[in-house]
């Protein structure tokens, strides 16, 4: 899941929350969208892995 902050970069956070804090875990933040998009497709691919 990624989110556009108010600096202008974006970050990806998990799909689940995280049930100690009930927020999402923050898994990166990027200066571009294609990187952020490329980094969640590599955490896709070392989950099953």
């Amino acid at each position: 899941m990624i989110r556009k902050l108010s600096s202008g970069e974006y970050r990806l956070y998990s799909r689940k929350k995280n049930p100690k804090t009930g927020k999402r875990r923050n898994l990166g933040t990027f200066k571009s969208r294609a990187a952020a998009e490329k980094h969640e497709r590599a955490v896709q691919y070392f989950k099953r892995h």
